[in-house]
């Protein structure tokens, strides 16, 4: 049920320069979606009334995937006046002017601050009635976070920056995780009071929570159970870092779910990746994007799959494919590759160093070794000999091929599309196909074998070609 009482405002406005990359910061990825949609997604699940992301920097194309992930979110632009203050004052701004209810602020560089945490830091401030609330958490190593000061009785003080802490400040350990949860009421107030008088020429979202205590208003720290949730991402390595952890948990899930993974350590899976009990996931493997993996397939070792659906009890190993289909039981790899399109019926192969594209393989179909299989449909229980080829481009577009069911085509075949090699047909070995070959007959066009009898010794005199065959003969002679 929507709670009525609250709005949330994800602070999406940064720039980001230490990521060094052209791509805004927000926009990174982890686990298959950008930083900032992991935080619309924790603000979907507290299903508030109001959600409100204030962007400024790469404006559009941040806007565009807020919009994408969450539609009904309002985009707030944030003017010239710099500050994270500057940022909430607008989009406080946007509210109705009849709503009472909570404001939470969130940054939209912490991807691991989860629901359940939030809801209980809201629950904490509602509870104490508190005209604001920041979340806090202990780090061993609190270098360069404001830091929590707490009175003698353990209530909350005040937050003091790095650079303007006492010696007995920078000694403690818990830090301003830079999430707060506002009375509305108390929040429009003390906004009002913000000014640009400071070293940077900014409006500091901190400056409220000191504006209240001086003017009486309680105050509340709630601390996380866990520092590595608040963690933000300023750079490639936190990137890294926050990557690996959510990489973790959700492996973690996945097992706990029935899914057996050999070595977590080198398995990556994505959030929009589904995986059903008794799969298999076998060292070196990436499940990506939307992949879905049905029960009892065996996925790996060594194999990415991007968007993928594979079928139940399917094996797939050594392979790289994407937006491919693997049917019920089919064997794929090792050393495939699939490109998008493929669809590889029940029962089917794929086997070593075969690449499909756009291509369907009926059910029992076989394409074993060493071959190219594009733009193509082949019928059910048909055999693709190793090393074939299906010529799909003549310099200006692809065409498609038809190969029937219960084909049996010979190795080292090439294909030249358009054709069609109807149902039961055979092909001779080297076989170049050109035109339709009817349901149940022999294609050939190799020219007779013709031997040439002492051909080596005559060109290659006195090589050990030539005095192998020369004993060869002799042998033979007596």
């Amino acid at each position: 049920m929507t709670d009525q009482k609250l709005a949330i405002i994800v602070l999406a406005a940064g720039q980001g320069t230490r990521m060094k990359s052209q791509t805004p910061k927000l926009l990174h990825a982890i686990a298959g979606a950008p930083i900032v949609v992991h935080v619309l997604s924790t603000a979907r699940a507290l299903d508030a009334a109001h959600v409100l992301s204030v962007v400024r920097f790469e404006r559009d194309r941040v806007a565009a995937v807020i919009e994408a992930a969450m539609p009904d979110s309002a985009i707030i632009d944030q003017d010239e006046v710099p500050g994270t203050g500057r940022a909430v004052e607008q989009a406080v701004a946007a509210l109705p002017d009849d709503f009472d209810g909570d404001v939470l602020v969130l940054n939209g560089d912490v991807p691991l601050l989860d629901a359940d945490t939030l809801g209980a830091f809201l629950a904490a401030h509602r509870d104490r009635g508190s005209a604001a609330s920041v979340l806090s958490a202990i780090y061993d190593d609190a270098t360069g976070y404001g830091r929590v000061v707490r009175g003698e009785n353990g209530a909350f003080d005040r937050i003091v920056e790095q650079k303007d802490a006492t010696a007995a400040e920078l000694a403690i350990s818990e830090i301003n995780a830079g999430v707060y949860a506002f009375g509305v009421g108390a929040l429009r107030d003390q906004l009002a009071n913000l000014t640009t008088e400071n070293a940077q020429g900014e409006k500091y979202l901190t400056d409220v929570i000191g504006l209240l205590r001086r003017a009486g208003s309680e105050v509340e720290a709630v601390a996380v159970a866990e520092p590595w949730l608040v963690a933000g991402v300023n750079d490639r390595a936190q990137l890294a870092e926050a990557g690996l952890r959510l990489n973790a948990l959700i492996v973690r899930g996945w097992q706990l779910a029935g899914v057996t993974i050999q070595d977590p350590a080198t398995t990556w899976i994505d959030l929009t990746a589904k995986l059903e009990p008794d799969v298999t996931i076998l060292p070196g493997t990436q499940i990506l994007g939307a992949t879905v993996v049905a029960t009892g397939a065996t996925i790996g070792p060594d194999t990415t799959l991007v968007d993928c659906e594979i079928g139940e009890g399917a094996t797939v190993k050594r392979t790289d494919a994407t937006l491919a289909v693997i049917g019920r039981n089919a064997t794929v790899g090792p050393f495939s590759y699939l490109r998008p399109g493929s669809i590889l019926g029940a029962d089917g192969k794929i086997g070593t160093f075969v690449e499909t594209k756009n291509a369907r393989i009926g059910d029992g179909s076989k394409v074993p070794h060493l071959s190219y299989v594009g733009d193509a449909e082949i019928g059910e229980g048909s055999n693709i000999g190793a090393g074939s080829i299906f010529a799909n481009y003549d310099g200006v577009a692809k065409h498609r091929s038809e190969i029937g069911s219960h084909v049996r085509t010979g190795s080292h075949g090439v294909f030249v599309a358009p054709i069609r090699i109807g149902d039961g047909a055979y092909t001779g070995a080297g076989t170049v196909v050109r035109k339709d070959v009817p349901a149940g007959s022999l294609a050939v066009n190799v020219a007779p074998q013709r031997n040439i009898e002492g051909w080596v010794q005559k060109n290659r005199p006195g090589s050990a070609a030539a005095h192998a065959a020369e004993s060869a003969i002799e042998t033979d002679e007596h």
